[in-house]
């Protein structure tokens, strides 16, 4: 009996044994934000859990939100595995929060063509006044300053970083004692830090990193496809389709696929603006833009609408988001060439329509007005005769002689009768 549990004991140990010494790699490229830290967190548990020889995060990030941040630092500082932070491929960046998570990691290390720096903290949502900028400031410096001495890093540097948003290369981060190591690539790193001691929890751990087996650590699907729609310029775009859809549906009933195109499209931007320092007036801004051009289309004033309709939404898209942060603000380009588009489609739809309001009728009596018809008797003044139009028989009156077979203009519809006019 003994025996069969040894071998038992011997069967569900091996796994584990295998596990251990596997060096994880977690991919992130975008800013920090809510799904980048559950990303970064869930990679972190995944190797402790594996007992992996250790993580390594590549990093290129142009910053992101303080929170988030602080949650994937606190999961670095309590991590019980080494976590290395990359960063990598080569023109890659760990700017702004990033700088902090690369600080945290127990080992710090970029490529050849990356930089790091510019920490200093930007307003995201609410405007700050001078007082509040100093505070959060200062905030920011003793925080990147106890992750510095942490780890061992210059803290003259980490507090110039955040104070003068200084920036240095991979080259002069390795010089100033910013970083660990430069590598190429992952395989080169692996062979820069064997043997290397690292520090845990007051124990002392050899890494064994030479020849390691690898494993990624993935976005799932859902995890990627978040990531894609919190970007400010997909999100805007989201909010701008989802709008167009509802207002197709509306003026066209029972279209059905625009209405139910725009609800997911509305639905999916509010998911990620939740995520993002919107400014709702903004939001406001848009819709009352789009409402102005649709109205413009159903009641043409022959300007105002129209104009109030491109300013309108003009402002709301430059203050959609409320934040100093660069990235986190929608591009330009894609506002131009969003409200161009929509402009365009709007002025389209009103030159149709003034168009169509001049055209002549076609139907009706005021359609016949102005059409020729064919004398199907000799028609005298004071008597009525009859003509051929558009496959009818119609009794005429003229005011003068007009022989059979002539065609004639119809200048008037009275009752059932038309008066005509020799054809000029």
């Amino acid at each position: 009996m003994k025996k069969i549990v040894f071998f038992l004991g011997i069967i569900i140990l091996i796994p584990i044994l295998l596990a251990a010494g596997d060096v994880f790699v977690a991919r992130y490229q975008g800013i920090i934000g809510p799904i980048s830290s559950r990303y970064i967190e869930k990679a972190i548990r995944k190797a402790e859990t594996a007992k992996a020889e250790c993580l390594i995060i590549l990093l290129d990030t142009p910053g992101g939100l303080d929170t988030a941040m602080r949650d994937i630092i606190k999961a670095e500082l309590n991590a019980e595995v080494p976590v290395i932070v990359f960063v990598y491929p080569k023109g890659a960046r760990a700017t702004s929060a990033g700088v902090f998570i690369t600080l945290a990691a127990h080992v710090a290390a970029m490529a050849p063509g990356t930089n790091i720096g510019a920490a200093h903290p930007v307003s995201i949502g609410k405007k700050m006044d001078r007082i509040m900028k100093e505070k959060v400031t200062n905030d920011a410096v003793a925080y990147i300053e106890s992750i510095a001495r942490e780890r061992g890093r210059n803290i003259e540097w980490a507090r110039n970083a955040v104070k003068k948003s200084v920036s240095i290369a991979s080259e002069e981060a390795l010089e100033r004692n910013v970083i660990d190591v430069i590598a190429n690539d992952v395989d080169e790193l692996l062979a820069l830090l064997d043997g290397a001691e690292i520090e845990i929890k007051g124990e002392t751990k050899i890494l064994q990193t030479k020849d390691a087996a690898i494993e990624e650590i993935n976005l799932s699907l859902r995890e990627n496809f978040l990531v894609r729609i919190t970007n400010p310029n997909i999100a805007y775009l989201l909010l701008t389709l989802g709008m167009y859809g509802l207002v197709y549906e509306f003026t066209h009933p029972g279209a059905i696929f625009p209405g139910v195109a725009g609800g997911v499209c509305l639905i999916l931007a509010f998911l990620a603006l939740q995520t993002l320092p919107v400014n709702y007036a903004g939001i406001a801004l848009i819709v009352m833009g789009i409402i102005m051009l649709f109205l413009e289309t159903r009641t043409p004033t022959n300007g105002p609408l129209t104009i109030g309709g491109i300013v309108s939404m003009l402002l709301g898209s430059t203050i959609l988001f409320e934040t100093d942060a660069p990235f986190l603000r929608v591009s330009w380009s894609v506002i131009l060439s969003v409200v161009l588009c929509t402009t365009a489609f709007f002025l389209f739809i009103i030159y149709m329509t003034i168009r169509i309001m001049k055209k002549k009728p076609t139907t009706g009596e005021k359609g016949l007005i102005g059409e020729i018809a064919q004398a199907k008797s000799t028609l005298e003044p004071g008597k009525v005769g009859s003509v051929f139009i558009r496959g009818e028989y119609w009794d005429a009156v003229c005011d003068e002689k007009i022989k059979n077979g002539n065609e004639v203009e119809i200048v008037s519809v009275e009752g059932l009768k038309l008066k005509v006019k020799p054809k000029e």
